[in-house]
């Protein structure tokens, strides 16, 4: 009975032991990205806004398709229409400003027809398929560059959220070190080597480590919220990778940026509402037509009937722009509007090439910058561990070790800011380069 007891409870352990790990479970940048392409709500409207332009070009077209109509109407006369007939039409003697009025028709009055129309020539119509076609271009590409500010957004929260787990374990080491020498201090104390004073500076000392901690943990946390809200899992438990990689050749291959597309592809939708305005002065040209039958009914005796007789056409209608004085300046309009984004299609290019210059300058510096810190954060560890050595040994005094946990400390953060320098640079190359989506 103990042994299945022993059994049951290993079998615990292991299950809740699992359930951790699965808790702490770490995800590469490349998982949240991947992740948040899927579920992210913005992402969606912006592709529902696609379908909803693809919708749109497909009734543009359906507008030179045929449209057919069916109609049926009933009347029944309390009254007939009352006509007014010359009174000659009657007597040849009477004087022409004579009139007579007379009824026409029969009580029933039924009318069913088919109706059709389609366009047989319309410029302005065959340029707004153009049109739509140019506007679902646009959505695209919007929708590229929501994919690439989210891409951002996620890139850059996992950063911070790798940079504070970096501090965490920093801190984790230097409250590690901060206790072994507040443990050396009060075995001294009991010795009547050392003071309380001295004591109480390390005490303090590790305490005010532990609360940082408390903060760090605290704003890891928040940033992951952050992170889940973007990617469109707010209930995912998960942590980043603590290895930061930062030896990229950021070799990217400059590639024309979406900012430039969009404008670029505003332009060509101004262009096509220019040409659509001026073909709006060119006659369209539409057929049409009615096939239908008309009954007359009299439902009194002795000579109750209804009676059919077919009703149908055909014709062409011409419609001819005569004037029209706000077109010009509709074209005017369009036409500046173009030549403003000209501008900043030129404007954009140019301030692209400078930040691609100044951020390889900001990655060059930030690479420098980490191979040094992380020569520096060595070597203070090994004064640090001597000096403590020292102190042990009432060589050093507690000044010193103070300032060699100072001088460590200073170095670990130099090599975090420098590390967040380089990978924020890194992103900020890929979007001026056109690879945040590769």
């Amino acid at each position: 009975m103990k042994t299945i007891n022993k059994h049951k409870i290993l079998l615990l352990l292991l299950f809740a032991i699992g359930f951790q790990v699965v808790q702490a479970q770490e995800w590469t940048l490349e998982d949240c990205v991947d992740k948040a392409l899927v579920n992210n709500k913005l992402l969606k409207i912006d592709e529902n806004n696609i379908n909803i332009s693809k919708e749109k070009t497909k009734e543009v077209k359906s507008n030179l398709l045929p449209k057919i109509s069916a109609a049926i109407d009933y009347k029944y006369f309390f009254d007939q229409p009352t006509q007014l007939m010359p009174a000659k039409a009657f007597n040849p003697m009477a004087p022409e400003w004579q009139f007579n009025a007379a009824q026409f028709g029969v009580p029933h009055n039924i009318n069913a027809n088919i109706q059709f129309g389609m366009p047989v020539y319309n410029a302005k119509l065959l340029n707004g398929i153009k049109t739509t076609k140019i506007a679902q271009e646009l959505r695209e590409l919007q929708f590229q560059k929501s994919k690439e500010d989210v891409v951002s957004t996620i890139s850059n929260l996992y950063y911070s959220a790798q940079v504070i787990r970096n501090q965490i374990d920093f801190m984790d080491k230097n409250i590690v070190n901060s206790t072994k020498l507040l443990n050396n201090l009060k075995l001294l104390k009991e010795q009547k080597l050392v003071t309380g004073t001295d004591v109480n500076k390390i005490d303090l000392q590790v305490k005010q480590l532990e609360t940082s901690k408390q903060l760090l943990v605290s704003k890891y946390q928040q940033v992951l919220n952050g992170l889940r809200l973007n990617m469109g899992i707010t209930d995912a438990k998960f942590d980043v990778a603590v290895q930061v990689n930062h030896k990229q050749l950021n070799n990217y291959t400059s590639q024309t940026i979406t900012d430039v597309k969009l404008a670029e592809t505003k332009k060509k939708l101004t262009d096509s509402e220019i040409i659509s305005l001026k073909k709006g002065r060119i006659p369209s040209i539409m057929l049409y037509g009615s096939y239908g039958q008309t009954g007359y009914g009299y439902d009194k005796s002795p000579n109750e009937f209804l009676d059919w007789y077919p009703v149908s056409f055909v014709g062409l209608k011409v419609d001819i722009p005569v004037l029209d004085l706000s077109r010009r300046h509709k074209i005017k309009q369009k036409k500046l509007e173009n030549d403003t984004v000209d501008l900043q299609i030129g404007l954009l290019n140019d301030k692209n090439t400078i930040e691609i210059n100044n951020t390889k300058l900001q990655i060059g510096v930030a690479q420098a910058t980490i191979e040094n810190t992380q020569e520096q954060i060595a070597l203070a560890q090994k004064v640090y561990d001597s000096v403590l050595l020292q102190h042990k040994q009432d060589v050093a005094s507690l000044t010193d070790v103070l300032m060699a946990d100072n001088n460590l400390r200073q170095a670990q953060q130099s090599y975090l800011t420098a590390v967040i320098d380089y990978l924020k640079a890194d992103l900020t190359l890929k979007q001026l380069t056109g690879n945040v989506l590769n």
